[in-house]
């Protein structure tokens, strides 16, 4: 047994992560995560894996166009092991990756009719917009949010 680790992911940890998902989520979601942001982003990407299981990543990433903003694109957390702090953990990480990258917000997005994450993001420091209809295409529904944080010296 190796127990919890915590490790940067790797542009070959997509498909353990894309293929949880939909379970993970009880619904189709895999859509949402290409997998060109493992092949870009994941030295700012974690996963969390229970003696070699996979049970948690966070995906995110500097924007490249606005590099005071890190942008968190997609969390996920096995059902069994929710409630524990380790998406909580992840965002605190990823908060400090982000202000060693000289970022002074972090954004994120979920759908609006998504009231555990809207009310974890809000636990997690997060301002959150109204619904924005039509976010991401006609059909959608998406609430941003804001959050600060300090960059390191």
């Amino acid at each position: 047994m190796t127990g919890r680790t915590v490790r940067a992911a790797r542009a070959d940890d997509y498909d353990r992560i894309i293929a949880v998902v939909d379970d993970w989520w009880g619904r189709p979601i895999a859509g949402n995560l290409s997998r060109l942001f493992l092949d870009h982003f994941w030295s700012t990407s974690e996963v969390v894996e229970d003696d070699g299981r996979l049970v948690a990543f966070l995906v995110g990433f500097v924007s490249p166009s606005q590099p005071h903003v890190a942008y968190i694109h997609f969390v996920g957390v096995h059902p069994a092991h929710r409630g524990g702090g380790t998406a909580r953990e992840m965002y605190h990480r990823f908060f400090q990756t982000a202000a060693t990258a000289g970022c002074t917000e972090v954004h994120a997005v979920t759908g609006s009719v998504n009231t555990a994450s809207i009310a974890f993001h809000r636990r997690m420091g997060f301002t959150a917009s109204d619904p924005i209809d039509g976010y991401d295409g006609p059909g959608t529904s998406l609430v941003t949010f804001t959050r600060p944080v300090s960059p390191a010296s």
